[in-house]
C-alpha cells in the first residue's frame, strides 16, 4: 500500500438502502473519482472501518475513502486512517452534500465548522476545523419538508443529472489544490 499525499474522504451511509440518496453524494463523488483518477479497486479494510482505493492526481498518490460507518460516527473511521499514515489533518479532504448549497453547485473550503451536516460534525469533533473540504449542493428541501427524511431520499433524475455534472468539476478543483 503506497503512502498518500492526500486522503480523501466521501461522507455517505453504507448499504444498498442509501447509494443513490441525497446524503450520499460524497460517496458518489470518490466513486466518480476512482473512474477518473483510481489505480485500482475498493478493498474493505476492517482496521478502519473503511472501503479505500488508490488514485493519483498526475502524479500525485491519494487515497480515496468511504468509511463504513454510518454519517454520525464518520470522524472515528478518518481518525484511525490519519493515525495510520501518520499523516497531519492538512493532507485530508473532505467530501460531502450541503443543503445550503444551490443544487449542483460545488464548493472548496480551506477550514471551517461543520454547519447542519452530522458526517461533518463528527470528523471536526474528531479533528478540529482545520481540514479542507469539497461541499455539493443539494439545494433546499421543499418547504415544511423533514430535514433527515429528504436527505435520505432519492433524487430526482433532473437532480441526479445535475449532481452528476457537479462531480466532473471536482478533478479541476484536487489539481488546483496539490498545486497542479
Amino acid at each position: 500500500m503506497m503512502n498518500p499525499s492526500l486522503i480523501i474522504v466521501g461522507l455517505g451511509n453504507p448499504g444498498k438502502a442509501y447509494e443513490s440518496t441525497r446524503h450520499n453524494m460524497g460517496f458518489r463523488a470518490v466513486e466518480y473519482l476512482v473512474k477518473e483518477l483510481g489505480e485500482g479497486k475498493w478493498a474493505f479494510k476492517q482496521k478502519f472501518n473503511a472501503d479505500i482505493c488508490e488514485a493519483r492526481i498526475v502524479t500525485i498518490p491519494i487515497l480515496l475513502v468511504k468509511p463504513r460507518t454510518f454519517m454520525n460516527l464518520s470522524g472515528e473511521s478518518v481518525q484511525k486512517i490519519l493515525n495510520f499514515y501518520k499523516v497531519d489533518v492538512d493532507h485530508i479532504l473532505v467530501i460531502s452534500d450541503d443543503i445550503d448549497l444551490p443544487l449542483g453547485e460545488v464548493r472548496y473550503r480551506k477550514n471551517g465548522g461543520p454547519g447542519t451536516h452530522n458526517g461533518m460534525k463528527s470528523i471536526v469533533d474528531t479533528l478540529g476545523e482545520t481540514f479542507p473540504r469539497i461541499r455539493i449542493g443539494l439545494g433546499d428541501p421543499p418547504h415544511g419538508a423533514d430535514l433527515s427524511a429528504w436527505v435520505l431520499s432519492q433524487c430526482t433524475e433532473e437532480e441526479d443529472k445535475k449532481l452528476r455534472e457537479a462531480f466532473t468539476k471536482i478533478p479541476d478543483i484536487l489539481k488546483e489544490y496539490v498545486g497542479l
